[in-house]
């Protein structure tokens, strides 16, 4: 993105330096290590700095080109991997994914463990693409204590990652589904099942797909399953709470230096900002950016509508999301902004990852944020700020 003058489109540039005053207090009082911030209006950057430290131990300075492990904001490009195969003709949004996939016709739903084993259940419903799309399939995460569906996962150890993504779906297609497809929103390994659902329709790699028909279109050149020997000096680590008012370098997190069996659609990807930042300035502008387009325009309006149909909030409690959003395809969108509690407009979108990452664009405003970190256990309070901050410099 090119930079300009922020007053050239509506930001006072003395009202933007409050984001850099936020993230040194967020370093110095020992919240963040590090972290790379930016902002972008008509596809033009007007704020983009790098904060604190990339290596604590090292004393070594964040740079803006440093690369962030996104976990969950892998879910929007699969998303997006998705629906450029839906607007080639090869699916509707509610056909069933085993007319795909058909190691999910035999899946099965939890009813209850009893003294004698699981009870299940028939699908009442097939599970759609849409399920997928939404969270609404049943499929979970195997970190959710209190979920029995939950502990089977974790028992059957989905999450290990030397599997290819076939063979992890077919594991996932075998156990049961946490409750009927559709009946509420669960976050879980939907996005992996997608990831497969590109491998079978287009006939590549998962990896693959995203490189050629992605991140090579857009120029995110930084952006995929690994880091090349050349570049893990830019590989931030991940920092924890020490317990004492400081951060420790987090060593439960997986080699990043060669490509994983499992590429996973929901969480396995690493980027920089400014990568990331190009893939949300082609969803502002329509599906397209520097003479490339990906999507319809029209499509990118249907990922990013409220595909929630019921007044309550999609989310759990105690889910990390604001209030006032509501839930599109693989992305938050913005319902209500006085329930939120962050300036925004209706319709804004984004989502975030579990790594303290974030990001959102406002089509309203043509307004583009992104926030990279590496922090664990996730703590987005940083990230809201960085909101707050980014849309009180707006003037114009």
């Amino acid at each position: 993105m090119k930079s300009v003058s922020p007053e050239d489109i509506g930001f006072s540039s003395a009202r933007l330096q409050h984001i850099d005053n936020a993230m040194r207090r967020f370093v110095d009082e020992g919240t963040l290590a590090g972290a790379v911030t930016l902002v972008a209006r008509h596809g033009k950057a007007v704020h983009f700095e790098a904060s604190g430290l990339i290596d604590v131990e090292a004393r070594r300075p964040m740079q803006r080109d440093a690369i962030f492990r996104i976990a969950s904001m892998t879910k929007p490009i699969t998303v997006a991997a998705v629906l450029m195969l839906f607007e080639e003709g090869h699916f509707l949004l509610d056909d069933p994914v085993a007319g795909f996939l058909p190691e999910f016709r035999q899946t099965k739903v939890f009813v209850r463990q009893t003294a004698h084993g699981l009870e299940v259940a028939d699908l009442e419903r097939p599970i759609t693409i849409r399920h997928l799309l939404t969270h609404t399939s049943g499929l979970t995460y195997e970190d959710y204590p209190e979920d029995p569906v939950s502990r089977i996962y974790a028992a059957e150890q989905i999450q290990r990652m030397d599997e290819i993504l076939a063979d992890k779906v077919g594991r996932i297609a075998a156990l049961p589904l946490a409750h009927q497809p559709g009946a509420r929103w669960t976050y879980g390994f939907s996005h992996d099942v997608l990831g497969r659902l590109v491998e079978v329709v287009s006939g590549q790699p998962f990896d693959v797909f995203l490189r050629q028909r992605i991140f090579a279109p857009l120029e995110m050149t930084d952006t995929g399953f690994y880091v090349p020997e050349q570049n893990l000096h830019r590989l931030a680590p991940v920092y924890r709470p020490d317990g004492r008012g400081g951060l420790k370098r987090d060593e439960n997190q997986r080699d990043r230096s060669k490509s994983p069996a499992f590429l996973g659609g929901g969480g396995g990807l690493v980027s920089t900002a400014a990568d990331y930042g190009r893939f949300c300035q082609t969803l502002l502008n329509g599906g397209a950016l520097s003479g490339t387009r990906l999507l319809g325009r029209k499509t990118v309006e249907l990922m990013t509508a409220n595909h929630w149909t019921l007044e309550k909030s999609p989310f759990p409690p105690g889910f990390r999301i604001p209030n006032g959003y509501s839930y599109g395809l693989g992305v938050r969108t913005l319902v209500d902004v006085a329930r939120s509690g962050v300036p925004g407009s209706l319709g804004e979108y984004g989502w975030a990852g579990a790594l303290s990452t974030y990001f959102w664009i406002d089509p309203r405003e043509q307004l583009v944020g992104v926030f990279m970190v590496q922090l664990v256990p996730l703590n987005f309070r940083p990230a809201w700020m960085f909101q707050v901050l980014a849309y009180q410099a707006l003037i114009a």
